[in-house]
């Protein structure tokens, strides 16, 4: 057994399942550090990579980087850290291949939409790997083996499910922090996934629905009050569900959504407009079934779920 003092000596191997616009951007950041980062891609994307190396475009500074990029994680192996960035469609099917990931002590820390991810991963390969974690970040491939970030938020926060201290989530923040990486450890990551959840759920409904960016939406009274009841309505039903949300939290995430940059849409907007499957079950959908079981109000998020529906069903078909 690998001692935290002979832990701490080595670099981080960390591997990055899904390294799409997050995955992509914060493994290369990692690397940076000196951590020993893997990538875990398919098709034309891993092609690139394994040819091209990961190109990152970000305000943060541009990078090229040769990383060692797969699909089969057996190449890999045992991962002091797994950052999981796969979308939440894939989250079972993702979750059956980590097995050659996991050593007895690796966190899979999740950095994906939605607020039952960890509770499908902890059932497949064990609550004791299963860290929760948000990204806040715009990114997104622009070509295969390319991420371009926009914007300057580039944020992590992470945690165990349990709240318990976490000698290797200290570890992963003295990387993140060593590589001028903004992270945050989290003594209870429910509310960090509740009030991210919260947020996406108004900004990914609103931008796909209305087809335009957030700097349209604020500049309509209308659209803009139609967000903060979303986000209301997300808070409500994470109060009810026994989330301890701050009495601020709408209040602070209508703060944040003011100075997003207008020209932010979302990926639920992207997937709608590029044919490509769409999280609308892990989020909207999640939270209108759960406000019916907990008999809460939640009339707009039943609305943009009507609205988007037949857009996810459409492209599911397509895929």
């Amino acid at each position: 057994m690998t001692s935290d003092k002979e832990a701490t000596a080595r670099a981080m191997k960390i591997a990055v399942f899904g390294a799409g616009g997050i995955g992509g951007y914060f493994g290369a950041r990692l690397a940076q550090t000196g951590a020993e980062v893997h990538l875990i891609a398919r098709g034309q994307h891993l092609a690139a990579l394994k040819r091209d190396g990961l190109k990152l475009t970000s305000p943060r500074g541009d990078v090229t980087l040769s990383l060692p990029a797969t699909d089969a994680p057996q190449e890999i192996g045992a991962s002091d850290i797994v950052l999981f960035c796969v979308k939440a469609t894939e989250t079972l099917s993702a979750a059956e291949h980590l097995g050659p990931l996991l050593g007895e002590n690796t966190a899979v820390i999740t950095l994906q939409n939605g607020v039952d991810n960890e509770d499908t991963l902890s059932s497949t390969i064990g609550a004791q790997h299963v860290v929760g974690g948000v990204a806040y970040i715009l990114s997104t491939i622009e070509e295969p083996g390319a991420i371009v970030h926009q914007g300057s938020l580039a944020r992590i926060v992470f945690g165990e499910l349990t709240g318990a201290a976490s000698p290797r989530l200290e570890r992963f923040l003295s990387v993140c922090e060593r590589g001028g990486i903004d992270a945050e450890l989290a003594t209870d990551i429910r509310v960090e996934l509740w009030r991210k959840y919260a947020m996406i759920c108004a900004t990914a409904g609103m931008t796909a629905a209305v087809r335009l960016p957030i700097g349209e939406i604020r500049a309509s009274e209308a659209a803009f009050g139609l967000y903060q009841r979303l986000v209301e309505e997300a808070v409500a039903v994470g109060r009810a569900v026994g989330v301890d949300l701050p009495p601020d939290t709408t209040e602070r995430i209508m703060s944040i959504a003011s100075e997003l940059p207008g020209e932010w849409y979302s990926s639920l907007h992207y997937d709608l407009t590029h044919a490509k499957p769409m999280e609308l079950e892990a989020l909207h959908g999640t939270l209108t079934r759960s406000a019916r079981e907990h008999r809460v109000e939640a009339p707009a998020s039943e609305a943009i779920y009507g609205v988007l529906s037949p857009w996810a069903l459409r492209n599911k078909a397509s895929k």
